[in-house]
């Protein structure tokens, strides 16, 4: 027997010891083909692994990075399902479980064995790029840069899963089946209802993607829409979508850091930016987005948010660095308290806070599902790797929405005034009227 085939004998062992625990719909198959159990039903769940090189790569780096690195690599693999599958088929085992069932002695013996073996090359495509699990300084060329990391990847890529105006931040359904063109839409208005939008009136959109907010503005509520975005790719799609409706001298995008937007507003929204901001600069933003409304203007702030600690700690679970490292460069998430305090801090009166979590676990979960629908075409677009990288996300994203690890919410505040007036009416009825 060689060493290769002591090796895979012990792998079978191992498996077969952990596969009691994983209930009647999981099972691991190896690289030779076998599975544990041993007779598995035709749609049962499988996780493969592509190579011995595999287990190796987890024996000497038990990380979720080295998860998320083989997953995008193609090397850990499910067959029968997705990850949704896994997350519903999942069983609540612990650690101490599997150890007790593999005992000390095989587990030692296994280890040793496959610390020998090469792990093979785990870079993934695009990586030596921006520092992604630093934060940011708020220096513009490290925004850009970061955007560009993930905003800049292709235009027909995000086609092959974002609604037809390419709106990439949380829908709002008005009912749970509605399709993803018509909650967006309903995002869309919501937005402009929220803030009152009247003709005439000057908007501003911090972070307008590909442009779908401030043509929505200018088109059904007659304001002049000004907006900026770091990502090239965002600014030439928002410029075909300003000229495809016609709304030249009406709708303006740019391509600049809201810090060096200049003017005076009597709106302003920011949908899915402030994650990009980093929370060293967040009072900084505050400020400057009251500089740039006039007196009594109203601001939306529509950001992810993150559950708030015993004494604000602020440390990152490993999902959310192997997010920051491999998809969102620089991403920082924000408790809700934290950001109605910035808001106060910077001369706001917060007028209305509202939770959107279950909506973005739904829109994550069709981005998701579209992505995969598309998967073809995705990796003919931007590599086998990447589409990998994307859908596994995207579905890691909308599983952290459902369980409610992180959310999202939607902030109304108004500038204050001297004589403490607000141009709002006493309810919000008319906001959620059919």
């Amino acid at each position: 027997m060689t060493a290769a085939d002591r090796r895979l004998a012990l792998a079978r062992d191992i498996a077969a010891a952990v596969a009691p625990l994983l209930g009647p719909h999981l099972a691991l198959k190896l690289w030779d083909g076998s599975t544990a159990p041993a007779n598995v039903a035709p749609d049962q769940l499988l996780v493969r692994f592509s190579d011995e090189g595999t287990l190796a790569a987890l024996a000497k780096s038990p990380k979720l990075d080295t998860l998320v690195r083989l997953h995008a690599l193609g090397r850990i693999d499910l067959e029968n399902g997705d990850l949704f599958d896994l997350a519903e088929r999942r069983p609540s085992v612990r650690g101490r479980d599997l150890l007790r069932a593999v005992g000390p002695l095989r587990l030692a013996r296994g280890a040793a064995a496959f610390l020998k073996v090469p792990a093979g090359d785990l870079k993934l495509p695009g990586e030596g790029g921006p520092n992604a699990a630093s934060g940011r300084s708020g220096d513009p060329d490290e925004n850009q840069r970061n955007i560009a990391h993930h905003y800049d990847v292709s235009n027909a890529f995000y086609r092959l899963f974002l609604d037809r105006r390419l709106i990439y931040s949380c829908a709002y359904f008005q009912d749970w089946n509605d399709d993803l063109d018509t909650a967006q839409e309903a995002k869309l208005d919501l937005v402009c209802r929220k803030l009152r939008l009247k003709p005439g009136e000057t908007f501003l959109d911090v972070g307008c993607g590909w442009g779908a907010l401030v043509c929505h503005a200018a088109e059904r509520y007659g304001v002049t829409a000004h907006g900026v975005t770091l990502s090239r790719e965002q600014l030439a799609g928002a410029h075909a979508m300003i000229e495809e409706r016609g709304l030249q001298g009406r709708v303006t995008v740019a391509l600049a850091d809201w810090t060096t937007v200049a003017g005076a507003f009597d709106k302003i929204a920011s949908v899915g930016m402030f994650e990009h901001v980093g929370l060293k600069n967040a009072d900084a933003y505050y400020r400057g987005v009251r500089r740039l409304l006039k007196p009594g203007g109203l601001y939306l702030h529509h950001a992810i948010t993150r559950r708030a600690k015993p004494g604000d700690d602020r440390k990152l679970r490993p999902e959310a660095k192997a997010i920051m490292r491999h998809v969102f460069p620089g991403a920082e998430l924000d408790h809700i308290g934290s950001t109605l305090s910035g808001l106060e801090r910077a001369g706001f009166e917060v007028q209305d806070t509202e939770a959107l979590r279950r909506h973005y676990a739904r829109t994550t979960a069709l981005w998701c599902r579209r992505l995969q629908a598309n998967r073809a075409a995705a990796e003919a677009e931007v590599g086998e790797v990447r589409t990998r990288m994307w859908i596994a996300y995207l579905a890691g994203v909308s599983l952290a929405f459902a369980r409610g690890s992180i959310g999202v919410c939607q902030t109304l505040a108004s500038s204050r005034t001297k004589s403490g007036s607000v141009a709002l009416p006493g309810t919000r009825g008319d906001i959620y009227a059919p």
